[in-house]
């Protein structure tokens, strides 16, 4: 196998990971809480169940991208737009307030709301991946 194949495969799943990696960044400044302090520091698990989903959700289109991408710059653009995508849903999902408050829900621990929200994050994933399907 030539050489070339290898370094392609390496550039499209190191801009993969690092792409996953600013997402988990950006996704914990996008919501109204410290999601690594209750992860790690209070084990809440509604939080982590919560973040697990939108790294899922992410996944999915991530990997839509990559595989339907005609080229480095094709998946690079559409890795960021499942990116924009999943934060501006958790944005506006963690800003609801009243009866309905994931903020407020998931910081108190409340795992059926950490499901829901993980569901949430992958099914969003899910319509973004399959919007790329082209």
């Amino acid at each position: 196998m030539p050489i070339d194949l290898f370094l392609s495969f390496g550039l499209f799943f190191i801009t993969a990971v690092v792409m996953t990696v600013v997402f988990l960044f950006l996704y914990s400044v996008v919501t109204p809480y410290n999601d690594y302090e209750l992860i790690f520091e209070k084990n809440n698990i509604a939080a982590s169940i919560g973040f697990g989903g939108a790294i899922v959700g992410v996944a999915i289109p991530m990997y839509s991208a990559l595989s339907s991408s005609v080229s480095y710059f094709d998946f690079v653009t559409w890795g960021f737009v499942a990116i924009v995508i999943q934060l501006v849903f958790a944005f506006v999902v963690t800003r609801m307030n009243g009866k309905y408050s994931f903020k407020k829900q998931i910081v108190e621990g409340s795992l059926s709301v950490g499901i829901f929200m993980a569901l949430l994050s992958i099914s969003i994933g899910m319509v973004n991946a399959g919007s790329m399907s082209y």
